[in-house]
C-alpha cells in the first residue's frame, strides 16, 4: 500500500466523468488498498478516484456507524430520502467549507473489489458521503452546491452551534 497525491481543484482529473472498471484484478485492489490508506492518512470521510488522478468509478467511503471502509466500484445510487443540510468539505478544496442540502438516507449499488454487486444503505454523514463521492465519479464538486464558502468567523460559529444543540441533546436525553 502507498499513500497517493491528492489533486486539488483546478486539476482536470476533478471535472471528467469516470470510465466504469471492468478489470477487477491486482492494480484494482492495489488502487483500493491505496485510496483506504490515503483516506484514512486525511482523516477524511470519503475519497473518490479521480481525487487520485484516476478517472475510474471507484471511490471508498468510511462507514460513521461502523467505522468500517466501504470499497464502491461502479456506484449508483438506487434509493435516497429524507434530507440533510449541513458543512460540508472536500479533501481536493482544503480549508473550504460550505452549507449542502443532501438525502438523509441513501441507498446505493456497487461492485465489490471481485465484482460482485452488492447494495448498502447510509444515512447521516455515511450517505452525505456517498453523494459526495458519487459525484466526483461524474465531474463535479461540493462547491457546486453552495452559494458561498464559510468564513473562518461562519465556520466558527457553525461548529459551536452544533456542540451546543449536541451537548443540549445529550442533557435532555439523561433527563428522561
Amino acid at each position: 500500500m502507498a499513500l497517493r497525491k491528492i489533486v486539488v481543484q483546478g486539476d482536470e482529473c476533478l471535472s471528467k466523468v469516470c470510465r466504469p472498471v471492468t478489470e477487477f484484478n491486482t492494480h484494482l485492489h492495489q488502487l483500493l488498498d491505496d485510496m483506504t490508506e490515503t483516506l484514512e492518512d486525511a482523516n477524511g470521510a470519503g475519497l473518490a478516484a479521480p481525487q487520485v488522478g484516476v478517472l475510474r468509478r471507484v471511490c471508498v467511503v468510511l462507514d460513521e456507524g461502523s467505522e468500517e471502509f466501504i470499497e464502491l466500484v461502479n456506484p449508483e445510487i438506487v434509493a435516497q430520502s429524507g434530507e440533510q443540510t449541513g458543512l460540508e468539505g472536500c479533501l481536493s478544496v482544503p480549508g473550504k467549507w460550505g452549507i449542502v442540502t443532501r438525502p438523509d438516507v441513501v441507498r446505493v449499488r456497487a461492485q465489490d473489489r471481485y465484482g460482485d454487486w452488492f447494495e448498502v444503505e447510509g444515512e447521516g454523514l455515511t450517505a452525505r458521503a456517498f453523494c459526495h463521492e458519487i459525484e466526483h465519479l461524474d465531474g463535479h464538486l461540493f462547491v457546486e452546491h453552495i452559494d458561498h464558502f464559510l468564513s473562518d468567523e461562519e465556520l466558527r460559529a457553525y461548529l459551536e452551534q452544533e456542540e451546543r444543540e449536541a451537548r443540549e441533546a445529550a442533557e435532555a436525553q439523561e433527563g428522561e
